[in-house]
């Protein structure tokens, strides 16, 4: 049997990650066998769960993914774990259009697995008021059951005291109460918190955050508060994305590392065999996989070193001749003819595809994806739908001849439009998959 928390938020900025990870670092020092899962379409934020816990967690996407597919990912991270704490993403309730129980939204996720509610609140610039915030999470949505409230940023112990009684007097137990402290924050840049392989001293950041946490919040009332859920272990979890070849050289450096563990886990319970590469080392892709895949990351941070990696770059476009090469995001910016870093230096890329873009001229792009193949490739036949989302900052300056990789739309009513690229063997856009439609 394992025990459960949501920790959710009324919005995005209050204190969630840090109430998350001091958490798993908490229990971990107690010996508490602990996971971290994360509610929704993110690659940063489930690095640092398993870096505080020592046990990797799993995404977990009430849109992208069928029901089957979400409540098996969730039982098979947890499956070994007295405590799992999913991380909210946003505010809990927000989602998008979409058919009952598959709008993305946290709240979804939670009520899918029974998980109860910990709910993380900056109360800075109010007091009582907070509690008529805490209320209406509590009754916004009948499939769920707020256990427990967190506060965040008190300014003094007058201020907590008032904040706490007005919340206790709802019937709801507040938990802990955390003051004012920039201290433990973590590094940040464009897409997030910088990764958590590249951030400094972490073993050290992790322990000052669990220190905090604990100084401050009952832990073992929230063990106590978490639901015991009995999430049967499957005995086969369905695939997200059948495999794209059987051997599949992976990207996987500081440039290239958003991919998620659970389309990994899948394709090796499938029988593949991943084989990753460092285009950052001058690695080009191994001569005997089948298939090469970039994924995101940051590749417009090492745009210059991408450049002089005339090995990769050779050994690439000759894997490419007789093999199929997929590039997601930042993938696909590499696998174009140039890359135009935040300074305005235009790097050349792997010339696979014409695409030409820039970090220079920067829109954030963000949402939700259904992507429908334009033709045969790696990733399936033509007209299969998949389910994932778009997040990025570069532009795209010209995107040359190519025929585009598939036909997206969002999910607000949008119209369906070619996206990406398709040249040959070689695919690519900015659209990460999660599932498969």
């Amino acid at each position: 049997m394992t025990r459960a928390l949501m920790i959710a938020a009324p919005r995005s900025g209050s204190g969630k990650t840090t109430v998350t990870l001091g958490l798993l670092r908490a229990f971990r020092r107690r010996g508490v066998a602990v996971v971290g899962l994360k509610s929704g379409p993110d690659y940063i934020d489930p690095a640092f769960h398993a870096a505080a816990s020592g046990r990797e967690g799993v995404n977990l996407d009430s849109w992208a993914m069928p029901p089957k597919l979400l409540a098996a990912l969730a039982a098979q991270a947890a499956a070994k774990s007295e405590l799992a704490l999913c991380e909210a993403s946003m505010g809990l309730f927000d989602g998008v259009p979409a058919e009952s129980g598959r709008s993305g939204a946290s709240a979804d996720v939670a009520a899918a697995l029974g998980m109860p509610v910990l709910l993380v609140l900056d109360v800075s610039g109010q007091a009582q008021s907070a509690a008529a915030v805490v209320k209406g999470c509590a009754t916004y949505d009948a499939r769920l059951s707020v256990a427990g409230v967190i506060v965040n940023r008190v300014g003094s112990e007058r201020h907590r005291r008032l904040v706490v009684d007005a919340i206790e007097a709802t019937g709801i137990p507040v938990l802990g109460a955390l003051p004012r402290n920039d201290k433990v924050a973590l590094p940040e840049r464009h897409l997030g918190l910088v990764q958590a392989g590249e951030t400094h001293a972490l073993e050290a950041r992790l322990g000052g955050i669990a220190d905090f946490v604990e100084t401050h919040v009952d832990c073992g009332r929230v063990l106590a508060l978490a639901g015991e859920l009995d999430w049967p272990s499957p005995t086969r979890v369905p695939a997200a994305l059948r495999p794209p070849g059987q051997r599949i050289a992976l990207a996987r450096d500081a440039a290239f590392s958003f991919i998620y563990p659970h389309l990994l886990h899948g394709w090796r319970a499938a029988g593949a065999e991943i084989v990753p590469f460092s285009p950052l080392a001058d690695e080009p892709p191994q001569s005997d996989c089948d298939l090469a895949w970039l994924p995101g990351g940051y590749p417009e941070l090492h745009a210059g070193r991408l450049a002089a990696a005339a090995r990769f770059r050779a050994g690439l476009r000759r894997f490419a001749e007789t093999r199929p090469v997929h590039g997601e995001c930042g993938g696909y910016m590499a696998l174009g003819e140039s890359l135009i870093d935040a300074n305005g230096v235009a790097h050349p890329m792997a010339g696979l595809l014409g695409v030409e873009t820039s970090f220079a001229n920067r829109r954030m792009t963000l949402g939700y994806r259904e992507a429908r193949i334009a033709a045969n490739c790696a990733l399936g036949t033509r007209g299969m739908v998949l389910r994932g989302h778009e997040f990025h900052y570069a532009t795209i300056v010209a995107t040359g001849s190519d025929d585009p990789f598939a036909h997206v739309r969002d999910v607000y009513g949008s119209a369906e439009a070619p996206a990406g690229s398709r040249r040959g063997r070689v695919t690519g856009s900015f659209f990460h998959v999660i599932a498969e439609g």
